[in-house]
């Protein structure tokens, strides 16, 4: 899986926000995260816009989110900014269609995202800004296997 630098900032600063538990200023999320502030507010734009976050003007204003950390996923997250969570050169994988000794590619791609789905759908912000992680996907971080 590859994760573009828009979700990774994103996902930074909703963790930060998480945390916070108010509201934050766009330069406080950059600074924070190290983040290039002007790309930070396209990003947070985009956020707003697909319902993750609010925001205020004002001096008590700032980035906030939308509803509780517990109810944002990972994957709600990457929705927003990317899209689907698995795709085959723009096509949903159920959209695919293979001939020959292809053909088996559809069910891979369709078990990947399910894989996907199973870990990003899971995990939310309040976990990953109280550094706890559900029971299965904790599991599978302590393999070794899963660090290399």
């Amino acid at each position: 899986m590859r994760l573009s630098a828009r979700v990774d900032y994103a996902l930074r600063a909703a963790a930060e926000l998480a945390a916070a538990g108010g509201p934050r200023t766009l330069d406080q999320l950059a600074a924070a995260q190290e983040i290039p502030a002007k790309y930070l507010e396209s990003i947070l734009g985009e956020m707003r816009r697909g319902g993750i976050l609010r925001s205020q003007r004002g001096p008590d204003g700032g980035y906030r989110l939308s509803r509780p950390a517990e109810e944002i996923s990972i994957a709600d997250i990457i929705r927003v900014l990317d899209g689907e969570l698995a795709n085959v050169r723009g096509s949903r994988p159920e959209h695919l269609e293979y001939t020959g000794a292809a053909v088996p590619l559809q069910q891979v791609w369709i078990a990947l995202r399910a894989s996907e789905r199973s870990i990003l759908e899971q995990v939310t912000l309040a976990n990953i800004a109280a550094g706890s992680m559900p029971t299965a996907v904790a599991r599978l971080i302590e393999s070794p296997a899963a660090w290399s």
